[in-house]
């Protein structure tokens, strides 16, 4: 299975912590030169530290709000003047909890903004390099929600569903250029925010944290929650030649949590 990554230039989004991070590791460690993409500088500068460079890769690091749009636009634009990004993860931390008839109209606009619109801008930047140089993986990091709304997640649940469907039609417009576009579903994963989930969970219902914890545990079949450099490594595979005839697809990594094909 070819794997390799050797030569190889990826940007990949929220990647100071996380699910990001672990698909930055990931990915360097198939030989990929890594662009790491956040707000957090300390956390890039970290985050870049850690990289392999056994392959002699360069890593580099973007610092940028997606709350601003014109701005990350600017940025990634001066970069992809410099050269091809053949890999892009897109990948932005979620929305505010909360259920979907309460949800102001401003968090569905800026929930709309962050995931969409710069993913979008995103893939208008590197689009051009990939059709050129041959190769060309885009993979959205989204949820399993857009198979299964997820209970308190309104505003997530529903802008979540657009970027599916806009990666879909995106995946049927590109694949003439050898481009790929998928979304990578991740479950509950033992991230920063999935441990904000369980705080609140607890505080609502008057639980224990353990308890909320065995409770979310306990619908998933496997029994646990996901490293996130398990999801990692489902995105490195999406963005390798192994995956060149896969494109289009949610691929959902939840531990089997999600009760639909």
């Amino acid at each position: 299975m070819n794997m390799d990554l050797t030569g190889m230039n990826a940007l990949v989004c929220g990647s100071s912590r996380g699910i990001g991070k672990a698909a930055a590791t990931e990915l360097a460690m198939l030989g990929a030169n890594v662009t790491l993409v956040a707000r957090n500088v300390s956390g890039l500068l970290e985050a870049r530290s850690d990289l392999d460079r056994s392959k002699g890769q360069k890593h580099d690091y973007l610092q940028a709000d997606f709350s601003n749009p014109d701005d990350l636009r600017r940025k990634v634009r001066g970069l992809t003047a410099t050269k091809v990004i053949h890999i892009l993860i897109n990948n932005t931390g979620g929305p505010p909890a909360g259920p979907v008839h309460s949800a102001k109209t401003e968090e569905f606009v800026a929930a709309f903004n962050n995931h969409l619109i710069c993913n979008h801008l995103l893939v208008i930047a590197v689009m051009d390099g990939m059709k050129k140089s041959g190769y060309g993986r885009i993979i959205n990091v989204i949820s399993t929600s857009v198979k299964q709304p997820l209970d308190g997640l309104g505003v997530s649940n529903t802008v979540r569903g657009a970027v599916a469907n806009w990666s879909k039609t995106m995946a049927n417009e590109l694949g003439a250029f050898g481009i790929t576009v998928n979304n990578v579903l991740p479950g509950a994963t033992g991230t920063d925010r999935l441990q904000e989930i369980i705080e609140n969970k607890a505080k609502k219902s008057g639980q224990t944290e353990e308890q909320v914890v065995n409770k979310m545990t306990s619908a998933i079949p496997l029994g646990r929650f996901a490293k996130p450099e398990e999801v990692g490594a489902a995105i490195a595979f999406l963005a390798s030649p192994a995956a060149a005839y896969v494109s289009g697809i949610n691929l959902p990594v939840d531990g089997g949590r999600t009760k639909s094909l």
